[in-house]
């Protein structure tokens, strides 16, 4: 859910990104929300709810989310096949490896 919040907090409103932040990021319970924002510990509940199904709907909507974590998982894969060949013996294949982890460098940033 953090994830979630990360790529699409934007489209929330500044309580609902606050009160999902409390929950899932700071560790709050509903009830230490809820006194601290002056609201019940329900409103809290329902607040978090449906901020969860509008993460979760644009996720299903875009998956960017899963797009990201897919292509972080190829970088890595890239990144040790690569290393692996930067330690061969010929010279090409070693200058074709630094150029590939120099490509994947570009790549996540």
């Amino acid at each position: 859910m953090s994830l979630l919040l990360d790529y699409y907090g934007s489209l929330l409103t500044e309580k609902q990104k606050t009160y999902f932040d409390l929950y899932y990021n700071q560790d709050y319970s509903l009830s230490e929300i809820a006194e601290q924002e002056g609201i019940s510990r329900q409103g809290v509940h329902d607040a978090i709810s449906r901020t969860e199904t509008i993460l979760s709907d644009m996720e299903r909507a875009t998956g960017c989310v899963a797009r990201a974590q897919q292509l972080r998982a190829a970088e890595r894969e890239i990144t040790a096949a690569a290393q692996a060949l930067a330690q061969h013996e010929d010279p090409s294949v070693r200058e074709n490896a630094a150029r590939i982890l120099s490509a994947v460098s570009f790549i996540k940033e």
